[in-house]
């Protein structure tokens, strides 16, 4: 049986790995990698999805500034979004999706960025126009910088500036 749940203060070991098989070390060179590198993910929003005890996804959201001062301000990153190959099509990357939007929301939280394929994040609400004022630091293809605003207020239409990590260091 499939379950998600939070991650547990000591998954962060299998989830290295599981991130290892998925994606490779090509990972470490990404943007959104610069606003992760050394910071803890947001409070309660990091997620992962087993198999009986064999971890074979998992999602964080990160903290991070939007634009500039009187733009979006707070707001969450997502990623990276990983799910064993032999379980892609699965469902389980969108059900951890899910997981977070929603505990996110439930959070008080605003709006979600990601760097990602429009056509999988489509699904769930992410659009490159909210972000398109928006610049990560470092490389990254505009048509995949997307965002979503968490429940009826639009904070991100009309934001500009460079993201910036605001979330509690690791060390």
């Amino acid at each position: 049986m499939i379950t998600i749940d939070r991650e547990g203060a000591y998954a962060h070991i299998e989830r290295e790995k599981l991130l290892d098989r998925v994606m490779g070390p090509a990972r470490f060179g990404k943007s959104s990698e610069i606003l992760r590198r050394n910071r803890l993910p947001a409070d309660g929003l990091a997620f992962v999805a087993f198999e009986g005890t064999h971890m074979i996804g998992t999602v964080r959201l990160w903290n991070v500034k939007a634009g500039d001062a009187g733009d979006a301000g707070d707001a969450l990153l997502l990623g990276p979004l990983a799910v064993d190959k032999i379980y892609s099509g699965s469902g389980v990357g969108a059900g951890l999706v899910y997981a977070a939007l929603n505990a996110a929301q439930s959070a008080g939280h605003r709006s979600v960025l990601l760097v990602g394929d429009p056509d999988y994040y489509a699904r769930f609400g992410f659009d490159a126009r909210p972000a398109s004022g928006l610049l990560m630091p470092g490389p990254f293809d505009r048509h995949r910088f997307q965002a979503i605003n968490l429940g009826n207020e639009d904070v991100l239409s009309g934001s500009s500036g460079m993201l910036r990590a605001t979330g509690t260091m690791a060390h």
